[in-house]
C-alpha cells in the first residue's frame, strides 16, 4: 500500500478527500456505531473523488473505525454527494506504469478492508456515486441509497478504461452478469448512461432506499436493525452457468457493434466479467490491478480523459463566446416551420424555458400537426411517469399553432427550420422582420448555409445567428452557434444563454459554408462515395474506416442523414471549395430514384446491398483496398481541419473534437479527430505539424 509520503509525491496537486470517523450512538445498539464521512472541502459542484492521498485518508479513517470496536462501520459522503471515482486530472499525470501499479494496489487494498472487516459494513450512498465511488459502496456489506441520487454509474468504460477498484468482480456476482454488462459495459458505450435510484435498487446494486428529508437517520435505524438480526436482506441467486455465458456473448456482440475492437477498456472488462465468474477476490484483484497498471499508461486512456475534459470544462465555458451579462431575457419562442424538426425543437424549447411557443406554417393541417406531434411526446412523457399530470397540462398550453406570423409580435428569440433553401430562409426572416421588435432573435436552424446572406436583405441583420441542432434534438447536446459579419454581442450573447437553458454544449463558429461537423462528414463521406465510384464494392468501402472505432459506418450514416440531404449539402460544398468537394453523379441518380438507403436487412437482420442500388450505380475499374480508402480518408480529413483552423472557423482544434465528440457520436476513448491523426502521424504527414502541443492527450514521454 502506498504510504502518505508517497501519495503527496505522485499526485502533489491532487485535491485530497479527506475521511474523518466519528462514533454515533443509535437506539437499539449497544455499541456506537463508526460514521466515516468522505469529504473533499468543496460544495456539490466538485464531487469527492479518490486520488493517492484520499485513499491514505480513507485507510487511517478505517484504521480508527476499527480501533473504536464499534457495532458497525458505516461510510457517507459529504452533501449530495458520495463519490465519484478516481481523481481523474491526477491520471494524466502517471508517469511510469509502476506508479499506476501502485495506486491500483491501494485502490484494492483499502476497499477490501471494508469487504473483509470482521465488523459489519455499511455504504450510505448520500448522492451521486459512480465509478471508485460505487465500488467502494459495493466493497461494504450492505448499502442504503438517497432517493434523490443525481448519478449512479460505471463510466470508466466510456473513457477508455474499466472499473479497476472491484467493479468487475464484485457487481456480476451480486446482481449476476447480464446486469453487470448493461451497467458496465452498455451503459457506458451508450453515451454514459446513468442509473436511477429505483433502477439501481431494482438491479440489487442496494439494498434498501430512503428518502432524503432523513435519509441519514433512517439508515442509521435501518443498520441497527440488520445488526440486531431484526431485518434480514436477501440477495439474489446468481446464474454462474449457461446465463453467464449468454451474458459475455451479449457483451462481446454490443462491444464489436460500438467499437469493432478499438476500445482496450471495454476488451479488458469483458475478459474481466469472464473472470468473475469463480468468484475469485484474490485472482480477480490481481488481475484488475494488471490491467489498471497497463491501460492507465495509454494513449487512450489519455485520449479518453482529454475527451472528459473537453465535455466537462471547455464546453461549460465555450471560447469566444460574449460575457453573458449582454444576453436579453427570453419570454416568448416562437419556430417558423411544423415539420419534424421544428416540432421537435418547441418541445425541447417548451420543455427546458418553460416558456410559450408558436409554431407557424403554410397550412392549417401541418400547423396542427406540428403542435399534435408535441402534445403527443408530452402524453409520451407523463405514461412513463417523467411528468406530473399538472405538468403534461402546463407545457401543452405553452405550445400552440398560428397562420399568421403577426403571433410572433412580443417574441424574444424565432428561429427558422424551413426547406434547406436560401432564399426560401431569406424570405422567411423579411416576413417576421415585419412583426417581431428589433431586439428579436432571428435563429437560423440552417446546416449549411450562410448566415451572412441570410440576414444581408434584413433591415437588422445584426439580430441574426446560426442556431444549429443535430438530429435527434433531445439526444445529441452539440449546439453550433454561428456568427454572421453583421451578428452584434447582444444577439451572441443571448443565442448562448439560450443554448445553456436547453441544457446544449453550444460552441462559437465562424460563417463558413457547412461550420464544423456537417464540413468534416460530407468531407469524410465525399472520399467513401468517391472511392465506391472508382470501382471499390460498397462492402469495403463501408469497413474500411471500422479500424476508427465509429459508432456508425459511413453508409449508415449516409441513411440516417439522409441521401437528399447529404447531397444538398455536399452540392453546397462543392459550390464553395471544388477542388476538394466532389458531387458524385451516382449519388445524384440514387437520390433521384427516390432510394434512401444502400442496404436492405435480410431476415437475420444481415445488411446486404439493395439490388436496385447496385443497378443505379456506374462504378469505375480502379478499386482501393480497405487501407488505402482509410488512409486517403484520413489525410482529407487533416487537410481540412487544418484548413478550417486557418480560416478561423473555430477558436482552436480543441473545438473540433468537441462537435464530433457531441454532434456527431466520436468516441470517447478516441479523444477526438485531431489526438487521432496526431498520434498516427497523420497530421504532421500531410500538414507539416501536430494540431495539438507535443503530449496533449499522450503519453508523457
Amino acid at each position: 500500500m502506498i504510504t502518505a509520503e508517497q501519495a503527496a509525491q505522485a499526485f502533489p496537486d491532487e485535491v485530497v478527500t479527506k475521511a474523518v470517523t466519528r462514533l454515533v450512538p443509535v437506539p437499539g445498539l449497544a455499541k456506537p456505531v463508526a460514521l466515516i464521512t468522505i469529504d473533499n472541502g468543496h460544495d456539490h459542484t466538485r464531487p469527492s473523488t479518490f486520488g493517492p492521498q484520499s485513499l491514505v485518508s480513507l485507510n487511517a479513517a478505517l484504521d480508527e473505525a476499527l480501533a473504536a470496536e464499534p457495532a458497525a462501520i458505516a461510510v457517507t459522503g459529504k452533501p449530495f454527494v458520495f463519490a465519484v471515482g478516481a481523481d481523474l486530472s491526477g491520471v494524466e499525470q502517471l508517469s511510469s506504469p509502476e506508479l499506476a501499479r501502485q495506486i491500483a494496489q491501494t485502490g484494492h487494498d483499502v476497499f477490501r478492508r471494508f469487504t473483509e472487516s470482521t465488523i459489519p459494513t455499511f455504504a450510505f450512498v448520500n448522492g451521486a456515486v459512480m465509478g471508485g465511488g460505487l465500488e467502494l459502496a459495493l466493497s461494504c456489506h450492505y448499502r442504503t441509497l438517497v432517493s434523490n441520487a443525481a448519478a449512479i454509474a460505471f463510466p470508466e468504460v466510456f473513457l477508455g478504461l474499466f472499473p479497476g477498484w472491484g467493479g468487475t468482480q464484485l457487481l456480476p456476482n451480486l446482481i449476476g452478469a447480464d446486469a453487470a454488462v448493461t451497467v458496465i459495459i452498455e451503459n457506458a458505450l451508450n453515451q454514459n448512461k446513468m442509473l436511477k435510484p429505483a433502477q439501481a435498487a431494482g438491479l440489487g446494486i442496494f439494498d434498501v432506499v430512503f428518502d432524503s428529508a432523513d435519509y441519514l437517520e433512517q439508515s442509521l435505524a435501518w443498520l441497527a436493525k440488520v445488526v440486531n438480526g431484526d431485518v434480514k436482506v436477501e440477495r439474489k441467486d446468481v446464474d454462474r452457468g449457461e446465463a453467464w455465458d449468454a451474458a459475455l456473448a451479449r457483451g462481446r456482440a454490443f462491444v464489436e457493434a460500438k467499437t469493432h475492437g478499438a476500445s482496450p477498456g471495454a476488451t479488458k472488462a469483458l475478459e474481466l466479467l469472464e473472470l468473475a465468474r469463480g468468484n475469485d477476490l484474490d485472482a480477480g484483484y490481481a488481475a484488475e490491478t494488471d490491467g489498471l497498471a497497463e491501460l492507465l499508461m495509454t494513449d487512450e486512456l489519455r485520449t479518453g480523459l482529454y475527451s472528459f475534459n473537453l465535455v466537462q470544462k471547455r464546453a461549460r465555458k465555450p471560447a469566444g463566446a460574449p460575457d453573458k451579462s449582454l444576453a436579453r431575457p427570453v419570454t416568448k419562442v416562437g419556430i417558423v416551420g411544423a415539420g419534424l424538426m421544428a416540432s421537435q425543437l418547441a418541445l425541447l424549447f417548451a420543455r427546458q424555458l418553460k416558456v410559450p411557443v408558436v409554431l407557424t406554417d403554410v397550412d392549417q393541417a401541418r400547423v396542427d400537426k406540428g403542435v399534435g406531434y408535441v402534445h403527443g411526446e408530452i402524453d409520451k412523457l407523463l405514461g412513463k411517469k417523467r411528468l406530473s399530470p399538472d405538468a403534461a397540462n402546463r407545457l401543452k398550453a405553452l405550445v400552440s399553432g398560428s397562420l399568421d406570423k403577426a403571433a410572433f409580435a412580443d417574441a424574444d428569440f424565432v428561429i427558422e427550420a424551413v426547406f434547406e433553401e436560401l432564399s426560401v430562409k431569406q424570405q422567411v426572416f423579411a416576413e417576421v422582420e415585419e412583426h417581431v421588435s428589433a431586439e428579436c432573435v432571428l435563429a437560423t436552424n440552417t446546416s449549411s448555409l450562410s448566415i451572412t446572406e441570410m440576414a444581408s436583405k434584413l433591415s437588422h441583420p445584426e439580430r441574426v445567428v446560426g442556431f444549429h441542432f443535430f438530429n435527434p434534438v433531445a439526444v445529441l447536446p452539440l449546439l453550433e452557434i454561428v456568427r454572421g459579419e453583421q451578428t452584434d454581442d447582444a444577439t451572441l450573447a443571448t443565442a448562448f444563454a439560450v443554448g445553456k437553458q436547453l441544457k446544449k454544449s453550444s460552441v462559437l463558429v465562424k460563417d463558413a459554408p457547412a461550420f464544423v461537423v456537417n464540413r468534416l462528414l460530407t468531407r469524410f463521406l465525399g472520399e467513401v462515395i468517391r472511392a465506391v465510384d472508382e470501382g471499390t464494392p460498397f462492402e469495403v468501402a463501408d469497413k474500411a474506416l471500422d479500424p476508427l472505432g465509429l459508432p456508425m459506418s459511413p453508409l449508415i450514416l449516409l441513411q440516417l442523414v439522409g441521401p437528399a440531404v447529404a447531397l444538398h449539402v455536399a452540392e453546397t460544398m462543392h459550390a464553395a471549395f471544388p477542388d476538394r468537394f466532389g458531387v458524385s453523379e451516382n449519388m445524384k441518380r440514387f437520390v433521384a430514384a427516390g432510394k434512401t438507403a444502400v442496404y436492405t436487412w435480410d431476415a437475420s437482420g444481415q445488411p446486404q446491398v439493395d439490388p436496385e442500388v447496385a443497378a443505379l450505380w456506374q462504378p469505375g475499374s480502379t478499386p482501393l483496398t480497405a487501407e488505402q480508402l482509410r488512409t486517403r480518408a484520413e489525410e482529407a480529413l487533416a487537410q481540412e481541419i487544418r484548413l478550417m483552423l486557418d480560416e478561423g472557423v473555430v477558436a482552436e482544434a480543441q473545438d473540433i473534437d468537441l462537435c464530433l465528440i457531441l454532434g456527431a457520436g466520436w468516441p470517447f476513448w478516441l479523444g477526438g479527430i485531431t489526438p487521432y491523426l496526431d498520434r498516427a502521424g497523420v497530421s504532421e504527414r500531410v500538414t507539416g505539424k501536430r494540431f495539438l502541443a507535443q503530449g496533449v492527450a499522450s503519453v508523457p514521454a
